[in-house]
C-alpha cells in the first residue's frame, strides 16, 4: 500500500527528539523565574538539543508554552499548609504531577536525558523509573538540602535529617553525571556523595554580562531619598533579611541616618513576618518590600541602587554556597556588603565590603561607611562588573555544562548504580561505560573553578 510518507516523517521527527531531547524538571520556582535554568535552557537550544521544562505554573500563565526555545509544561503550585506537613504535601503534590507530566512530555516530544534541579531531592526515583527506557539522568544541585534543614530549623540528627541525607545519597547514587555550583559543593559531591571526580562538573549560576547591565536609572524608586541600597533573593529563615531588619533599624535610629531607602526584592516563608517585623522597628518609611518580581524589575531596582546587601548570616550551608544575589548585583556593577562568608568573598573579591563581626550594627556600620563613600564604591563596582564580565561569566560555563549532555550521548547503556546504604566498605558500583570502545571524554572544569582556586 502506498503513502504520501508523512506518518514516517512524524515518527523519525520523534525518535529524533528522543535522542537529543532533555527533560528538564524544577520544583522551586516557575521557569520564568529561575535565572539559571533558563540560561541553561537557552544554552542547550543553542547547542542543537530539544529542550522541554516541567515546573510550577506562575500567575496568569498557560498549561504549556514556550519560552526561550524550550517548551514549558507547568502545574498549578501544591494548596498551602502550615508546617511540616506543608513540605510532605508539596513534595508529594510535586512529584506526581511531574511524573505524569514527563509521560505527556515522552509522548509528545520524547527525551534522552532527564535533568532535576534540586531542592528537593526526590526526582531520583522519576529518573530511575525512565531508567528503563534508555534516559540518563543529570543531578543539578543548586542547594544542600540537609545544611538547609539545619540552618533554617537548627536541628541535626533528627529523623527528618537523617532522611534528607539518605534521598541526597540516593540522588548523588543514580546521577549519570552531577553539576555542582561551586567548589564548596563538589566538595560535598566527592566525600559525601562518593563520585567520582570525573563525573562532577561546577557550573556556577553566573549572570549573562550581556543581557544583564545597569539601564536607566529610576529617581522614583529611591523615594525622596539620597541613596538606594537593595536587597534581592528568597527569605526564608536562613536568608538573613531579619538581620536586615536590624541593621536598618541600627542605620536609622541608633546612627541617625534618613538619607538612604531599602528595597528588599522577593519573596519567601519568612515575608509576611519580616513586614510585621520592620512595623514593630519602626521603619516602615524607609523599606520598600516588593514581593515576587521579574528580572525586568529586578533590573529596574538595581539600575537605580548605589549598592546592595547580602544578609546572610554564618551557617554552613551559607558558608558553602554561591549567593545569585552577589553575582546579580556585581553585573549591575554595584559595590555590596556582606557577612564574610566563603563562597561570597570567592565570588565577589574586592568588590564586597566584609563583616567580621556577627551583629546587626556591625553591618549598619559597613552600610553607612560604604555610602559615605562614592569614590570607593564607584571603584568596587567596576571590580565586580569587571569579573562578571571575565571569570564569573555565563559564557564561561557552557562549554562545560553543554559537554555534559555530549558525553552522556556516547553512553551505549545507563549506568547502574546501587543504592544500598553505606557501610564501612565504598559502595559497589555497576559502570557500564567500561564497556565502550572510546573512552568517554573528561568533562572539562572551568569558570571560577580554574580562576579563582588559590582565592579565599
Amino acid at each position: 500500500m502506498l503513502t504520501d510518507g508523512r506518518g514516517d516523517g512524524r515518527r523519525r521527527r520523534r525518535l529524533n527528539k528522543r535522542r537529543t531531547g532533555v527533560l528538564v524538571v524544577v520544583q522551586n520556582l516557575p521557569l520564568v523565574y529561575d535565572r539559571r535554568v533558563r540560561m541553561e535552557c537557552r544554552a542547550l537550544v543553542a547547542a542543537g538539543y530539544h529542550v522541554s521544562v516541567i515546573c510550577p505554573r506562575a500567575e496568569g500563565e498557560p498549561k504549556h508554552f514556550e519560552l526561550d526555545g524550550a517548551s514549558v509544561y507547568d502545574y498549578a503550585p501544591a494548596p498551602e499548609t502550615k508546617g511540616i506537613l506543608s513540605y510532605l504535601v508539596e513534595f508529594a503534590y510535586a512529584w506526581l504531577r511531574t511524573a505524569l507530566l514527563s509521560v505527556k512530555v515522552w509522548r509528545r516530544e520524547g527525551f534522552s536525558v532527564l535533568q532535576a534541579c534540586n531542592p528537593p531531592d526526590t526526582y531520583w526515583l522519576l529518573a530511575l523509573l525512565w531508567r528503563v527506557r534508555g534516559v540518563r539522568f543529570v543531578y543539578d544541585q543548586h542547594d544542600l538540602c540537609p545544611e538547609v534543614y539545619e540552618a533554617r530549623f537548627g536541628k541535626t540528627g533528627n529523623v527528618l535529617h537523617r532522611v534528607l541525607l539518605l534521598l541526597e545519597k540516593a540522588t548523588y547514587r543514580s546521577a549519570h553525571r552531577v553539576i555542582s555550583t561551586n567548589e564548596s559543593y563538589r566538595e560535598i559531591a566527592l566525600a559525601r556523595g562518593r563520585r567520582r571526580p570525573e563525573d562532577v562538573s561546577v557550573v556556577m549560576s553566573a549572570p549573562d554580562p550581556e543581557t544583564m547591565r545597569a539601564g536607566t536609572p529610576d529617581p522614583t524608586l529611591r523615594r525622596g531619598r539620597q541613596f538606594l541600597c537593595s536587597y534581592v533573593g528568597i527569605m526564608g529563615p536562613q536568608d538573613g533579611v531579619d538581620r536586615l531588619l536590624g541593621a536598618i533599624d541600627h542605620y536609622v535610629h541608633v546612627l541617625g541616618r534618613h538619607d538612604c531607602h531599602f528595597a528588599l526584592l522577593g519573596f519567601g516563608d519568612c515575608l509576611a513576618d519580616l513586614k510585621v517585623l520592620a512595623t514593630e522597628l519602626e521603619i516602615d518609611e524607609w523599606v520598600t518590600f516588593t514581593g515576587m518580581v521579574d528580572q525586568a524589575e529586578i533590573c529596574r531596582w538595581l539600575s537605580s541602587s548605589d549598592l546592595g546587601v547580602t544578609p546572610d548570616p554564618m551557617c554552613e550551608f551559607n558558608d558553602r554556597s554561591t549567593m545569585n544575589k552577589t553575582l546579580e548585583y556585581m553585573a549591575y556593577g554595584l559595590p555590596l556588603v556582606a557577612f564574610d562568608l566563603t563562597e561570597t568573598r570567592r565570588s565577589a573579591g574586592e568588590a564586597a565590603v566584609y563583616v567580621d563581626e556577627d551583629e546587626d550594627k556591625a553591618f549598619a556600620s559597613a552600610i553607612a561607611d560604604l555610602v559615605d563613600d562614592p569614590a570607593r564604591r564607584r571603584l568596587m563596582g567596576r571590580i565586580g562588573r569587571r569579573r562578571i564580565e571575565t571569570i564569573l561569566s555565563w559564557q564561561g560555563q557552557v562549554p562545560a555544562y553543554v559537554s555534559i549532555f555530549e558525553a552522556l550521548a556516547g553512553l551505549p547503556e545507563p549506568v547502574v548504580v546501587d543504592l544500598r546504604p553505606v557501610s564501612a566498605y565504598p559502595p559497589q558500583v555497576l559502570d557500564l561505560r567500561d564497556t565502550i570502545g572510546t573512552p568517554m571524554q573528561r568533562v572539562p572544569q572551568g569558570g571560577l573553578a580554574a580562576e579563582l582556586g588559590g582565592e579565599g
